[in-house]
């Protein structure tokens, strides 16, 4: 490893620990405004709960096998960067993109692009994360990196209903909003995140690569997708609360 190198992963809170901590928070905060207002958003359009649970469960099944597949395709790269800021990119344009849905439709096309940019982005980030810090300071960069994006979605609930105020329930103003957090995610990655292409791109088949993990690993991502089996879209909840606390 070159001095750079070692500059780089000596504190844990570096610049590139900062940088994906503000990308985070940032890009949280875009998706959050859109998914805070969806439910109220699709019943403006006379589209029902069956929508939402369509939009919902195809948008995460999408994001989810996205990041299998990315995964295995990031280990490969020598430059992981480019590919994790075009996650973001796409991710802020097609959530922007829900300003100009008038349909259900559209809005289920929208949703998913943004969590196909989402699923594409995440394992190079983690990857980048870990490059940038020593194995002992993992906790507190990952961490850190997870606080930031909970304040982005305990902000970005906030903003939404200070903007639906702001315009008059205006859901298309709103909606485009999301652009201005979303591009500051970008900008960000793009200009603190410092990447170390240190590594060696992996080689072999994706179950090759699965046969070769420990034993207690395995097991343990089994009891974890058995756990996620049973998750489901928080936006069904956002939706069982609006009825129930503004029935009209």
């Amino acid at each position: 490893m070159n001095q750079h190198s070692s500059n780089l992963r000596s504190s844990w809170l570096n610049r590139t620990t900062l940088g994906i901590g503000l990308t985070s928070l940032f890009s949280d905060w875009s998706h959050e405004i859109a998914t805070t207002i969806l439910p109220m958003f699709l019943a403006s359009l006379g589209a029902g709960p069956g929508w939402l649970g369509a939009i919902e469960g195809t948008a995460d099944g999408l994001s989810s096998f996205s990041k299998l597949v990315a995964g295995h395709y990031t280990d490969r790269l020598q430059h992981r960067k480019p590919l994790v800021q075009t996650g973001y990119l796409v991710t802020t344009l097609a959530t922007g993109a829900l300003a100009l849905a008038t349909s259900a439709w559209q809005v289920l096309a929208a949703r998913t692009t943004a969590w196909l940019g989402r699923g594409i982005r995440t394992p190079g980030r983690k990857a980048l994360l870990a490059s940038a810090i020593s194995p002992e300071a993992y906790g507190r960069a990952f961490g850190f990196e997870r606080m930031m994006d909970t304040i982005g979605a305990i902000v970005g609930p906030i903003t939404a209903l200070w903007l639906l105020q702001r315009n008059s329930h205006n859901y298309h103003r709103v909606l485009a909003w999301t652009l201005l957090p979303g591009i500051m995610a970008v900008l960000t990655f793009g200009l603190l995140v410092r990447e170390i292409s240190s590594h060696q791109p992996a080689i072999g088949s994706f179950w090759l690569a699965v046969r070769q993990l420990p034993g207690s690993f395995r097991r343990f991502l089994l009891a974890v997708g058995i756990f996620g089996l049973g998750d489901f879209s928080h936006t069904l909840l956002i939706l069982f609360a609006t009825l129930v606390l503004a029935p009209s």
